[in-house]
């Protein structure tokens, strides 16, 4: 890069606000599962939606390429820069205040560098909820949230993060803004173009800002731990459920006694809330506006569950303290897997009927493939998402498992479309699954991506090697 264009990024946000050592520079380069490695020219720090213009614009002066990034939390290498390292990473941190709390108008504006822990936390404080929930909330941003269009725990009961946003604030490529910041829950004035922009994975534009729906605050909340002989038992329950749980249900993990082992065994302070194994379990959450009677509500409810033999043992969480360790035995199921070795990755989507059927033949035909590997099938059984991981077997050589990668997708993924699903349920495209797309997608569909890009960003400077 020359001298010149670096001190025209300096002019607009400032030295100290440019990256160029190496090693200042790794954390920005890999993603946390390792499987992405990028090279960039630099890493550039805007703090303010007007300076992301003004380096848009000299980008597309220059024809130079831009990586927009949040958190760096993203599962699919859509915020890594390719190999070549021709791009500059733009980092959105900075863009990090919080515009406005509306109480009255339940939304919350927040710029693209809020971590999605202190949107929730500003919500919290105003006596609101923002239900968007995910493991890494406590690094993740809201900008990465919306341009991959994050699900999370709580989808069952509130959207993606597609359904959580009103309006958005938006760079284009040729350095316009397009404030989009409405607050208004009704607006017929024409196409819906936040959505252009939401799951886009900042290949179309660059989000600063958002407007985001806030719910109230719920006043109490019932966890409960369960085990079950089956998925089978699993859907029954969740249909179950959403009628008569005594509250709004909120989240429904389904997880194998595979994946409970890892945690038990590698993350530390964990243990097993039954008293008996059992071959999959349920962590279920429902939340009520009433302060009093969920507790006893649940617990009735699962007394029946138990009479239909729909589950075979329950936990329900006593305290504040009982319901977080819970939930670490959840969310620490993608963290411990690493211990373990290779692990071969899926994030699909099945219709919510069809996910018992799905679990079934993809187990079976990766153990065919694989004797021995251990399949580690968890996530959101509520709406239908389920990461379906394939851990090594017991003393197997890691690289050559990890070799099996393309070859297992396919035949899971295969399983996928026969049943009319999803390759990416809410982890997104990136670089990891761009060379699938022209396989899953409906040509017309696929063509019509590629003119939204051609039109937007017609000199392709934003995210090069992403989705497309």
């Amino acid at each position: 890069m020359s001298a010149d264009i670096l001190d025209r990024i300096a002019a607009i946000i400032g030295a100290k606000n440019i990256v160029t050592n190496a090693d200042d520079m790794v954390p920005y380069l890999k993603e946390w599962r390792d499987l992405f490695r990028g090279k960039a020219r630099a890493v550039i720090r805007p703090g303010s939606t007007a300076e992301v213009a003004e380096l848009v614009k000299l980008a597309a002066e220059t024809g130079t390429p831009l990586v927009p990034q949040g958190g760096n939390t993203g599962l699919v290498g859509g915020q890594i820069p390719i190999a070549e390292g021709r791009e500059l990473i733009l980092s959105l941190q900075r863009l990090d205040k919080i515009r406005m709390v509306d109480v009255e108008g339940d939304t919350l504006i927040v710029e693209a560098g809020v971590t999605l822990q202190r949107a929730q936390e500003a919500a919290e404080a105003a006596g609101r909820l923002f239900p968007l929930s995910l493991a890494s909330e406590g690094t993740c941003t809201i900008g990465g949230n919306l341009a991959t269009n994050a699900g999370g725990t709580a989808v069952i009961a509130y959207g993606n993060a597609r359904e959580l946003c009103l309006g958005l604030e938006v760079v284009l490529p040729d350095g316009r803004i397009w404030n989009g910041l409405r607050q208004l829950r009704k607006d017929n004035t024409g196409y819906d173009l936040k959505n252009l922009f939401i799951g886009a994975e900042g290949t179309l534009g660059i989000i600063t800002a958002a407007v985001l729906k806030l719910f109230p605050l719920p006043a109490a909340r019932a966890t409960a731990f369960l085990a079950l002989p089956g998925p089978e038992e699993a859907l029954a329950l969740l249909n179950a459920a959403k009628a008569s749980a005594g509250g709004t249900l909120t989240t429904f993990e389904l997880m194998p006694r595979v994946g409970l082992e890892f945690v038990l065994r590698h993350a530390p302070g964990t243990r097993d809330p039954l008293s008996e194994p059992s071959p999959w379990y349920v962590l279920m959450e429902v939340s009520a506006q009433s302060a009093s009677g969920l507790d006893e509500a649940l617990e009735a409810f699962l007394g029946d569950a138990l009479e239909k033999e729909l589950i075979t043992d329950a936990a329900l969480a006593g305290s504040l303290e009982q319901r977080n360790a819970f939930w670490k035995l959840r969310e620490m199921l993608s963290e411990v897997q690493r211990f373990e070795g290779g692990s071969i990755k899926h994030d699909i989507s099945v219709p919510v009927h069809a996910t018992p059927e799905f679990l079934a033949r993809a187990i079976a035909k990766v153990e065919e493939m694989i004797p021995g590997c251990r399949p580690v099938p968890f996530g959101h059984l509520g709406d239908g998402n389920i990461h379906f991981n394939v851990s090594q077997p017991i003393g197997a050589d890691k690289e050559a498992f990890i070799a099996r990668w393309d070859e297992v997708n396919h035949e899971v993924h295969a399983i996928v479309a026969d049943m009319h699903g999803s390759i990416s349920a809410e982890h997104g495209i990136g670089r990891l699954k761009r060379y699938l797309l022209p396989g899953v997608k409906d040509p017309v569909e696929l063509d019509l991506m590629r003119t939204l890009k051609a039109t937007l960003d017609p000199k392709g400077i934003f995210n090069p090697g992403a989705v497309l």
